[in-house]
Order: C-alpha cells, then sequence, then structure tokens
C-alpha cells in the first residue's frame, strides 16, 4: 500500500503551576494584594525571592500585548532566548498552557530531548517568567482567541530567537 506512516505524537501530561515544578524553568509571578499606592511603603521587593528576577539588560525592554488567535494545542517546534528573561500573562483571566524545557548551556544548539519537555497549565490570575534560554512552545489555549503581555527586549524576536524542530507533532493531553 502507497503512503507514508502517520507518527503517533508525543503526547505531554499537563501539570499544575507550582513554584517547585516550575523552578527549572522560571519562576510564577502571583497575585499580590495591595491597598493602593504607598500603602504598603515598607515593602521591599530586593528581599523577597518570590519576585520575578528579570534579565533585561542584554537590551532594551519590551512590553507588548500580544492578540493571539487560534492557536490550539499542538506544536512541532520548540524555541528560547538565550540574552533575556521572558515574562507571560493572559491579560483576560484566561487560563493557558506552556511547554518547556531546561536551558541547559545558551551556546548549545542541541534541541532537547522530548524526554525533557514538561506542561504546564497557568491559571488565569497569574503569570510566568522563563529563565534566560528556557526553551518554550506557547502560550496555547483553548480559547477561540486569547491576549497576553509579553515582556522581553525589543530584539527577541529578531536577534535572540533559537527555534529547533522536534521531528514530532507535541499535544497536550487536557
Amino acid at each position: 500500500m502507497a503512503g507514508s506512516l502517520k507518527m503517533i505524537p508525543h503526547l505531554l501530561a499537563v501539570e499544575a503551576l507550582t513554584p517547585e515544578g516550575f523552578a527549572p524553568f522560571g519562576q510564577i509571578i502571583a497575585t499580590r494584594t495591595t491597598g493602593g499606592q504607598g500603602v504598603n511603603a515598607a515593602y521591599d521587593p530586593d528581599a523577597n525571592p518570590e519576585e520575578a528576577q528579570l534579565v533585561l539588560t542584554n537590551g532594551r525592554p519590551r512590553l507588548w500585548l500580544m492578540h493571539s488567535k487560534g492557536v490550539g494545542t499542538k506544536f512541532t517546534h520548540i524555541a528560547r532566548h538565550r540574552k533575556v528573561t521572558q515574562c507571560l500573562g493572559s491579560m483576560g483571566g484566561k487560563e493557558w498552557l506552556i511547554a518547556v524545557a531546561p536551558p541547559g548551556d545558551p551556546s548549545d544548539a542541541a534541541r532537547p530531548g522530548l524526554k525533557d519537555i514538561r506542561a504546564f497549565r497557568i491559571p488565569g490570575d497569574q503569570a510566568i517568567m522563563l529563565d534566560v534560554a528556557t526553551w518554550h512552545a506557547g502560550p496555547h489555549y483553548i480559547h477561540e482567541d486569547c491576549l497576553f503581555f509579553n515582556l522581553e527586549n525589543m530584539d527577541t524576536g529578531e536577534r535572540d530567537f533559537h527555534q529547533v524542530d522536534l521531528g514530532i507533532e507535541c499535544r497536550y493531553q487536557l
């Protein structure tokens, strides 16, 4: 029989987002309660290890809003940024998904192994910071569209975007 064999997709179990589980890839940016400007003037973010440890010194920071449509829950490529952290969060309170793999050596061109890729469900009231060189695919979601904030550098997409083909379709197990 002529034709090619259909490759079985690699399925990713989706994990709940916890500080311990996400630590190899970055940090969770959780909602903080505040009473308004200057109310808690004694709070020192430098003294709190839960504050996102951003690296935005290798270029000019860029905060932009991404309106994404029809992305779905499967992918065949994974990427990383070797010079900057990246912060992502849903602006409309919608839950979303991301697949990540440990950063490894930023100068190494090798792609991550499928066994190293983990998937997380990000609640709509939390955001994440990806460590420098963390591999990632996403954001993904089941909604028709989603609005995200994205904090990276101005030239991240042009000068700091290292993408590789995984050679197989990956899907989130929902």
